[in-house]
């Protein structure tokens, strides 16, 4: 801890770098200067050389303390010198002004809570909880938008005065005056690369990430789910190291599920990693669902994150860090939702004032075609690309978005919910993407939204629970802004995504991974609420407490869980209701289970 007049700063670290040394807080030598530091630079070598030419001192060998002599030779400049992840507080009592920063895509988390007279922030929102002055409250406005989107895109919270620092973004307090500053954002205008110079450019900006991804003073292992950007980052990182590599993937204890591990144990047999591999069951995942909530602190609808959880806890009998795939899918449009809206836009634009009866046509066969891909698209075929593109969540079938909903929500919600702020947090963002193609703007839009408020979220929340660092080395800033300014035909080409990044990877991932559909991570618990889980899903949302709190109509909430039971439809809406209940049980009363006690201290973890 470093407490002065004006400032506290408390720091818990999982060391990486500098073991002996790295402690936090840190200041420079004459104390002038003070960081509390949550992340990894990966260029802190070269940047630490620098700094030693022009006459800095350095008492320890991390990270950390070059981002102080960075931020003495460069000020809040300083923020853009930096490579990789990082949630940072510098406190300089010259100037008397703090500095918050947020890395570039929002892999590393702040939370803050200003008042007129106090600020305060954190990587965990329970630190801020933990202040006694802070009760917990709700923002039942908010409640639509998560429904909406099932994670809360934007800078706003579930908490009524809590609030997220934006990805690229830094926070100046001084003089009584707080202001935030944008200082990095993602441009997708076209370069007019061709695939040869384009596929050359690429896999050097590719190897060399993985390679800084790959500094660190513990153990380092790769989690493979099965798929080509894990495979891809295992064979790069293979090619890095003399020493085996350790792998990690989890499977499921059911029957007719999708399975990943003989693709992954391909993967490791290919590159030599010591493979371990972890099942789970129904019980095992229900069971972790408060622990879940807790640890993510946000209502994030993601079943995949529990999966997360318990193969990093497994990771972490053997590594401290782990390098994933992830953000692949979102560079270079791996998913399949990229392809087919691409299409459909190329479909609009021939068929031209034919659109909108065609449209008609599918929507009348909606009935029939409820199971049918296909269906789904039918109402967006006259609708504009910016009405319909601000989740995968907001197709006009989805419950939330429906006038269905009113029939779902209490009119005491419904009076609360407003869907243009609930949509605000993605709208504002359609400015900024008017000049770019329709991939170009689905891409600039994932990665303002359901990457760092989802996929980077519980990336981060589930594998920190365990005490183990994640790293993902396809979501480098270099690599991002690169692949950004490739002509779209790279990314989507014909029928095949991520194409040039496939192309690339030919001799680096085994061919039956290479074409394999893709699958994601495939968890089955949409059968589970069906069966094993059923009882647990109606108590849970049928329960006294659930039903006070007075969002939603008994009714019409059990039709909808029986038509889940039935059929399996609406199976994603009943995981979000179970979060969200889940949510107001472990985060809505000050007292705090006595497991958890611990953790509620004011503190911006360390992961350096």
């Amino acid at each position: 801890m470093h407490v002065s007049p004006q400032v506290g700063l408390g720091h818990r670290r999982l060391a990486i770098i500098d073991l002996s040394t790295g402690a936090q807080p840190l200041s420079n030598e004459d104390s002038t200067v003070w960081i509390s530091f949550n992340g990894e630079i990966y260029n802190y070598q070269e940047l630490r050389n620098y700094l030693l030419a022009k006459g800095h001192h350095f008492r320890t060998k991390s990270d950390t303390e070059v981002i102080v002599h960075l931020y003495e030779e460069f000020g809040e400049g300083c923020i853009e010198k930096l490579r990789g992840m990082f949630a940072f507080a510098i406190w300089d009592t010259r100037k008397r002004l703090l500095l918050l920063a947020r890395d570039r895509l929002g892999i590393k988390p702040i939370y803050y809570r200003l008042t007129n007279s106090s600020l305060i922030f954190a990587s965990e929102i329970k630190a801020i909880l933990a202040d006694p002055e802070v009760d917990p409250e709700v923002r039942q406005e908010m409640i639509d938008r998560f429904l909406t989107f099932y994670y809360m895109p934007g800078d706003d919270t579930l908490f009524r005065d809590i609030q997220k620092l934006s990805p690229g973004c830094y926070m100046v307090i001084q003089n009584g005056k707080a202001k935030i500053e944008k200082y990095w954002d993602l441009n997708f205008s076209s370069n007019g690369m061709r695939l040869r110079e384009a596929s050359e450019h690429l896999e050097q900006i590719l190897e060399q990430s993985v390679e800084l991804h790959m500094i660190s003073d513990v153990p380092v292992g790769v989690l493979l789910s099965g798929g080509v950007d894990s495979t891809a980052v295992l064979g790069l990182a293979a090619e890095k190291t003399e020493h085996p590599l350790s792998s990690f993937t989890l499977g499921f204890a059911m029957p007719g599920v999708i399975d990943e591990r003989p693709y992954a144990r391909l993967a490791a047999s290919t590159y030599g990693s010591e493979h371990h591999e972890i099942t789970i069951t129904s019980r095992e995942f229900q069971d972790f669902l408060p622990e879940y909530i807790w640890h993510m602190e946000e209502p994030v609808c993601e079943p995949p994150a529990i999966a997360l959880y318990y193969v990093s806890k497994l990771a972490k009998n053997y590594v401290k860090v782990l390098l994933s795939g992830e953000g692949g899918d979102e560079a270079f449009a791996g998913y399949q939702n990229h392809r087919s809206i691409l299409w459909l836009e190329r479909l609009k634009y021939v068929l031209g004032p034919t659109a909108a009866p065609l449209s008609k046509l599918l929507c009348s066969l909606n009935h029939y075609l409820e199971h049918d891909k296909i269906a789904k698209f039918g109402p967006l075929l006259r609708v504009p690309f910016e009405d319909y593109y601000y989740s995968r969540t907001s197709l006009p079938q989805h419950l939330f978005n429906s006038a269905d909903r009113k029939k779902i929500y209490t009119t005491e919600l419904m009076n609360k919910v407003d869907k243009d702020e609930s949509l605000r947090a993605l709208r504002h963002l359609v400015e900024n993407v008017a000049g770019y193609d329709v991939i170009g703007k689905m891409l600039y839009i994932d990665s303002k939204t359901w990457l760092p408020d989802d996929l980077l979220l519980k990336a981060d929340k589930m594998t920190m629970a365990n005490s183990v660092e994640l790293r993902v080395p396809l979501l480098d800033h270099k690599l991002l802004e690169f692949a950004a300014s490739l002509p779209s035909d790279l990314k989507i080409h014909g029928l095949t995504t991520k194409y040039i990044l496939k192309r690339i990877l030919e001799k680096h991932v085994p061919k039956p991974i290479l074409k394999r559909k893709k699958a994601g991570f495939p968890v089955p618990y949409s059968t589970w609420l069906r069966t094993e889980m059923k009882d647990w899903l109606f108590d849970l949302l049928l329960d006294p407490r659930a039903m006070t709190r007075g969002y939603f109509q008994r009714n019409s909430l059990e039709k909808i869980m029986t038509e889940c039971v039935n059929s399996g439809r609406y199976s994603k809406e009943m995981f979000s209701l179970a979060t969200l209940e889940l949510w107001h049980r472990g985060f809505l009363i000050k007292a705090r289970a006595p497991e958890c006690r611990e953790e509620c201290v004011l503190t911006t973890d360390k992961v350096s």
